[in-house]
């Protein structure tokens, strides 16, 4: 529904969207609920929030500065957009910090109150850019949205810095007249999410519905504009972002695998929203543990593996520094163990707030001795769903470690997720172990814990307390077979070449990698991780130009799949797009002595499509990167 108006509406099929203030002007739950409208009206969403690294840097600096960036549309779409077309800028540094983005002729919307001469010294601006012409190249629109929101709120008995905080609605409220969003949602959040403080419901809903006036009466706009539903598959669909749609997939695990899921996990950026998603579920077969430090979350996770429940400890790089010598021991007792990194910029603190896809090599090989372990990786933010079954079910059925990786980009981003029918979801279930398996030359019968499955080679998996079946558990290396204490050079030699093999044996339950190639191409382009999105929007330009690529994309990354030798040799050129240095490039150069193509980007945000959309032209016209 949309306030009447006498106004165009103009079609778009569709729009790029910034959301850009200091970090305490709700930049993120503006976006959000733009993002909600557009999701109830059903159009398809790529969303990007961009958080500050400080938890309060002073008001109206740059480095305070919040954004959230979202794209909806009436088709499919796999990117939250390169450019935004219309910015929202609360004050002098949100303009400043973002303003090279905004694609030009874009629409741009100023909260002109706080362009006073301290904000715009703050930001290092030396005129006034909304009156220097400096901007001439945008359509600007200077709307005094803070003295607006207090004009709305002032007769409810609020004091005006309280007033001032429901500015973001304001905002909101006009853009969501602006491009025809419903709008019954957003109030009916406001009364919810503040439902405990009637004042600040009464201030937020009046200064939406100030916003959405303003934008119908006012005669600076001519038009608004519709993007109509897009055609998504039938079924019911909900908004997640990664974090979320990875919480739900352990929890389908879960229930799937008819075992108790238990999280140990220490707070860190950005992996701290899935120990709070979990917390929120305990209805279902489930414990969250906030540890007192990395070290204690991962060490409780597999007590938990070994009491007969699924282990899971969430973190991002440096906690992985801190959970290594744990997951060597894991390795050792052959324990399934799920280890979620949602991996940030480094090294040390790094970039704790921005993305990127640097632990490859690290949860690899990050690890003292011979200890390999599975490694798979999330595509988008609903696939976070399926990874995180797919992990569960590896560690499961090989007793192995497994490092499931995401991003920062996945974690906070969000897309449509269309919610399955849970009995179409794989059945993940194990046996444990209740009786002797080993006859012995005397006639007794005993357990052997390292007597492995002929396919799997995993071990078998007994509960704690099963009589009948006591057996060591340790770091120390295990005899084959028996698990008794051995440092026997041989043995020890056999039992890294089998903790290897076992590995190895999970290419065997794998889906060999699909690869997109309509046409015959030369050039492939192969992705991981969170590349996904801006790999398929690049390929699918370039196609459009007449020009033939094709596109894989690993999910599997220890193991890969048993076909990608073939794959790889069956192209000229393989361009590898990666958010950092070129880890998987060098993995692939030395498992299958392969050149490869490097494109890399660390500068803490994703792709545009339109760096990979160049970087493939130029290798079709027989340029270098």
């Amino acid at each position: 529904m949309t306030v009447a108006s006498d106004k165009r509406r103009i079609n778009l099929d569709a729009l790029v969207i910034r959301f850009a203030g200091d970090s305490g002007d709700g930049m993120q739950v503006a976006g959000d609920r733009f993002t909600a409208g557009s999701a109830i009206f059903g159009n398809d969403i790529a969303t990007f929030p961009n958080y500050p690294a400080e938890i309060r840097a002073p008001a109206g600096t740059l480095a305070g500065v919040s954004a959230f960036q979202v794209q909806i549309a009436d088709h499919d779409i796999y990117t939250p957009g390169d450019s935004p077309m219309v910015l929202v800028a609360m004050n002098p540094a949100a303009l400043k910090a973002n303003i090279a983005d905004l694609a030009v002729g874009g629409v741009l919307i100023c909260n002109s109150d706080a362009f006073d001469k301290r904000n715009l010294e703050k930001a290092g601006y030396q005129s006034n850019p909304t009156e220097d012409g400096s901007l001439d190249n945008y359509k600007l629109y200077s709307v005094p949205i803070t003295s607006l929101t207090l004009e709305a709120c002032k007769d409810i008995g609020a004091k005006p810095r309280d007033a001032e905080r429901s500015k973001n609605f304001f905002a909101l409220g006009l853009i969501t007249w602006l491009y025809d969003r419903p709008y019954q949602s957003t109030l009916d959040f406001i009364k919810l999410r503040y439902a405990k403080n009637p004042q600040v419901v009464e201030a937020n809903t009046l200064a939406f519905n100030a916003g959405r006036h303003f934008g119908e009466t006012t005669e600076a706009f001519e038009s608004s504009f519709e993007i109509l539903p897009s055609q998504l598959t039938p079924g019911e669909y909900t908004n997640l972002t990664g974090n979320m749609a990875l919480s739900w997939g352990l929890i389908a695990a879960s229930t799937k695998a008819s075992l108790p899921l238990f999280l140990g996990s220490y707070p860190i950026t950005p992996a701290s929203d899935i120990l709070h998603e979990l917390s929120k579920h305990r209805n279902f077969n489930l414990v969250t543990f906030q540890a007192e430090d990395e070290i204690a979350a991962v060490g409780s996770a597999l007590g938990a593996s070994f009491g007969g429940a699924i282990g899971v400890t969430t973190t991002s790089g440096p906690g992985v520094d801190l959970k290594s010598e744990t997951i060597g021991l894991a390795v050792s007792l052959e324990l399934p163990l799920i280890l979620v990194d949602v991996q940030r910029g480094g090294p040390s603190t790094g970039l704790p707030t921005k993305a990127e896809q640097s632990d490859l090599l690290h949860v690899l090989f990050g690890r003292h001795g011979e200890a390999p372990v599975a490694v798979v990786a999330a595509a988008t933010p609903a696939h976070c769903f399926e990874a995180a079954i797919e992990a569960v079910r590896i560690a499961l059925m090989y007793r192995t470690p497994v490092y499931l990786l995401s991003d920062g980009y996945l974690a906070n981003g969000s897309e449509p997720f269309c919610i399955p029918d849970p009995e179409e979801l794989p059945d993940i279930s194990i046996e444990f172990a209740t009786s002797p398996n080993k006859i012995l030359s005397d006639g007794s019968e005993v357990f052997w814990p390292y007597l492995r499955d002929q396919d799997t080679l995993a071990r078998p998996l007994a509960r704690p307390g099963t009589r009948g079946l006591e057996h060591r558990i340790g770091g120390i290396e295990k005899a084959d077979g028996t698990g008794n204490i051995s440092y026997d050079p041989a043995n020890h030699e056999l039992m890294v070449r089998l903790r290897a093999a076992k590995i190895e044996r999970i290419a065997d339950s794998i889906p060999p990698l699909q690869v997109d190639d309509p046409d015959g191409a030369s050039i492939l382009v192969l992705g991981w991780g969170s590349t996904h999105g801006a790999i398929l929007a690049a390929v699918n330009e370039v196609r459009k130009l007449g020009k033939k690529i094709a596109r894989a994309h690993l999910v599997h990354l220890n193991p890969f799949p048993k076909n990608l030798s073939e794959i790889l040799n069956r192209y000229e050129t393989v361009l590898i797009p990666e958010m950092n240095t070129g880890q998987l490039a060098m993995v692939i150069r030395s498992t299958f002595l392969k050149d490869v193509v490097q494109l890399n980007k660390i500068q803490g945000i994703p792709f545009k499509v339109s760096e990979i959309k160049a970087a493939l032209i130029s290798l079709l016209d027989g340029g270098q990167l």
